[in-house]
């Protein structure tokens, strides 16, 4: 009997040694910090650059030891998961990350229509949630569990429209934007609405779906109408296509855009047409000073090109997801009650001085912070302009 006793107390022993040599995420020596982001489809630039940021960010800190909660220091580890630039992508990917990995916070998804279905997954699953890039109100409304680090398209559409008809002299205006897009769609309703308010006349609001290439008949019409200014609202991989048929079509006014123009993959694909348009964003990287510029050089010299605003965003997200689990004071183990102290803990954060600005969160998980208004200088950079604040804030 003793003899058929040995394998079992033989592989028991195996299975104890497994379990001790492997502790469970989220355990005694890591913090796991979920990635959601679109390495491939659409916008895969958007994806390299939450990835580069965040591995920059989690490198000062495991390089110095780790991330010390209440006297113990843990070492970060980011799982990433391709979101594909989809809303089903974005979805299957939060809803891994948070039940399957366990991870502790989810940073991402960066775009609208990515951000918006995976808030839902936050939400429901209650795990804290920050996008870095969206700005959409949808993202977080009515969602206790989901953040953001950028500024809101209410605040960035009356942005644009005041500067189109303060700096840019414009009376009326043209808007060309994928309807089929939270982000545009939304951003392109706020500018229409703000142009009009402040006594503009929008003389034409045309619409597209995502993956038109040929803007002709639109723009044709916006030619007939005789705009002052052309607002585009649109990712980087579309707007070139659009700006250089605009100007092929004999359309010289000035084009404004939005945050979703700052990718680094911009000026290669538009070049000389792009130039001399105004774009608003959330940092300008000519120019940078402080410990902005020390990450834009630490950023250049590791992957060779100057970070994009989705890059300083995540690099701002990164560093407040660590704020608020260092706030907490402790991590019990216990998965449930950490996320709730993280959420808790982000929502008191104030005045946090971040790369893109200072910001301290709303209820809603939304901060208030400056937008900036960028140049495409004759050299192809993103030039600071101006600065835009909410009322009350430099």
């Amino acid at each position: 009997m003793f003899k058929k006793a040995l394998p079992l107390i033989a592989m028991l022993a195996v299975v104890s040694l497994v379990l001790t040599a492997c502790p469970t995420a989220g355990g005694p020596s890591e913090i796991l910090i979920g990635i959601n982001a679109p390495m491939t489809g659409d916008i895969p630039k958007v994806g390299e650059g939450t990835k580069y940021a965040a591995e920059i960010a989690v490198d000062e800190i495991n390089s110095a030891g780790g991330l010390e909660v209440g006297g113990k220091k843990y070492k970060i580890k980011t799982i990433i998961e391709d979101n594909e630039s989809t809303a089903e992508g974005s979805t299957a990917a939060a809803t891994k990350l948070i039940t399957q990995d366990n991870v502790l916070i989810m940073v991402g998804a960066q775009a609208s229509k990515q951000a918006i279905p995976a808030g839902q997954v936050a939400n429901d699953n209650e795990c804290p949630m920050i996008s870095p890039w969206s700005t959409n109100p949808r993202t977080t409304k009515d969602r206790p569990w989901v953040f953001r680090g950028c500024f809101l398209d209410p605040f960035q559409g009356p942005v644009d429209a005041k500067f189109a008809m303060e700096e840019l002299g414009a009376k009326k205006a043209a808007v060309l934007y994928d309807v089929a897009s939270d982000y545009p769609k939304g951003l392109a309703e706020e500018f229409k609405k703000a142009f009009e308010t402040m006594g503009g006349e929008v003389v034409a609001f045309e619409t597209f779906t995502t993956k038109d290439k040929d803007f002709s008949a639109q723009l044709t019409k916006i030619k007939a109408a005789g705009p002052d200014v052309l607002f585009v609202p649109q990712y980087y991989d579309e707007v070139p296509l659009i700006v250089k048929q605009a100007r092929e079509l004999g359309i010289t006014v000035p084009i404004l855009g939005s945050d979703s123009w700052g990718s680094a993959e911009l000026m290669k694909l538009c070049g000389d047409p792009c130039k001399g348009s105004f774009f608003s964003t959330h940092y300008a990287a000519a120019g940078a000073k402080g410990k902005t510029k020390e990450f834009i050089d630490k950023y250049k010299e590791k992957y060779g090109y100057v970070p994009d605003d989705v890059g300083a965003l995540t690099y701002d997200v990164m560093h407040i997801a660590f704020q608020a689990i260092q706030d907490c004071g402790k991590l019990t183990g216990d998965l449930k009650a950490d996320r709730k102290c993280v959420r808790d803990a982000l929502a008191k954060i104030k005045n946090f001085d971040g790369i893109t600005g200072k910001m301290t969160f709303t209820e809603e998980g939304d901060p208030l912070k400056c937008a900036v208004i960028v140049k495409i200088n004759d050299a192809g950079e993103f030039e600071f302009y101006k600065s835009a604040c909410p009322e009350g804030m430099e």
